[in-house]
């Protein structure tokens, strides 16, 4: 699916909220946190938190933005569907691009796999 559409996103506090107070699943990094929470959609959903704080130039935060859409992008297919949401930790834009994305993929990798291991419903992967 090309683009990053209204339906892939969340979009308002309150699926913000769920997301935060039940996380069903998370992967860290020391400058990344996904959480991830089981939606009663067939898609994914993204939400992206890059706070001044952590970041401090808005330019910094929009490329770390776009970075993390594109991996979800690449992604989604494979994520089934949950409610996302990425955290930029401190010094997350000291990476170079290849970087950030390489730590994105690999959340959403280990993300996947704890998503297989809590769904036994879901038929399992060819080898």
């Amino acid at each position: 699916m090309p683009g990053f559409s209204k339906q892939l996103r969340l979009l308002n506090a309150c699926d913000f909220q769920s997301v935060f107070a039940e996380p069903s699943s998370r992967a860290s990094h020391p400058n990344l946190l996904v959480l991830a929470r089981q939606n009663q959609l067939s898609h994914p959903r993204l939400g992206i938190v890059v706070a001044k704080k952590n970041v401090r130039f808005a330019n910094q935060r929009n490329r770390i933005k776009r970075l993390i859409r594109e991996s979800f992008r690449h992604q989604q297919d494979y994520l089934g569907g949950i409610d996302v949401i990425v955290l930029a930790r401190k010094n997350l834009d000291q990476f170079d691009n290849a970087a950030i994305y390489k730590i994105v993929t690999k959340q959403w990798q280990r993300l996947q796999k704890h998503q297989d291991k809590n769904n036994p419903n879901q038929a399992p992967v060819s080898k």
